[in-house]
């Protein structure tokens, strides 16, 4: 029996308790969703930065033709930067073959959160059941990372993650963990979205309810949200390693 829990800021994180263990970082709009689709689309690794400065920095040191400097602030993409921050953006022309050098609002600042974690997995709702299968072969204690949003909880990170505690609780034979209240707490909200003959037109409307979902029709980035709403459309399994994202190579590349 592993210990299984869900933090629904990184702020909640106690860094000690990552140790030997597996942390999964959840930023569905939009980090980690774009992560996953970056990679998908054959992009060679992503360089989470901090800040903006970090990133120009880290950009200035690498060949011009063998990046993509990527990110936002305050969901814009910003100036000087090749793309944002809108999973579309990183199509396969763009960016096959090339390191993503990425930064963004909350979810890149949550992945740093969680260096002291043995493994880090991103996790999104379009890649829930590769990364579901992914930690359920490599079982260990396990801590659910949502991001938020500016330091508030965000329901479509809560959302993914109850996604996530389902499919790990879904079967008998596998490994077992125990679950901390915050992950009853989000699996009680997936189930009460994710039901039904119209659960797919129910999810897109939590999204587009949500904080984040709020933001990014207000600033015009309504498609971001159907492409995050997409579950199970991609097999890929972001890990970090020395603070690069790479696709696992035992994941398939579309479900």
């Amino acid at each position: 029996m592993f210990a299984g829990r869900v933090h629904f800021l990184p702020s909640s994180v106690d860094a000690e308790s990552l140790c030997g263990g597996t942390a999964v970082v959840i930023d569905v709009l939009r980090a980690t969703t774009t992560i996953c689709h970056a990679l998908a689309a054959g992009a060679s690794d992503v360089r989470p930065c901090p800040n903006v400065n970090v990133a120009r920095t880290v950009a200035k040191a690498l060949d011009r033709e063998r990046f993509v400097l990527g990110g936002e602030r305050g969901g814009r993409k910003i100036r000087g930067f090749d793309v944002g921050n809108s999973p579309a953006e990183y199509s396969s022309d763009r960016v096959a073959g090339k390191m993503i050098v990425f930064t963004t609002t909350n979810g890149t600042r949550a992945i740093r959160r969680c260096v002291a974690a043995e493994r880090i997995v991103l996790a999104s709702l379009v890649n829930r059941a590769a990364v579901s299968r992914w930690l359920a072969d490599r079982p260990s204690s396990l801590d659910v990372v949502c991001s938020g949003t500016d330091g508030d909880i965000t329901r479509e990170d809560i959302l993914a993650a109850g996604a996530i505690v389902e499919a790990l609780t879904a079967t008998t034979d596998g490994p077992q963990w125990t679950w901390n209240d915050e992950a009853l707490v989000a699996l009680d909200a997936w189930r009460g979205v994710w039901r039904g003959e119209r659960r797919h037109e129910a999810l897109r409307a939590a999204l587009r309810a949500s904080r984040g979902g709020v933001n990014l029709i207000e600033l015009g980035y309504d498609a971001d949200i159907d492409a995050a709403a997409r579950v199970d459309s991609l097999g890929v399994v972001p890990f970090a390693g020395d603070m690069l994202l790479f696709v696992d190579a035992s994941a398939n590349a579309v479900l």
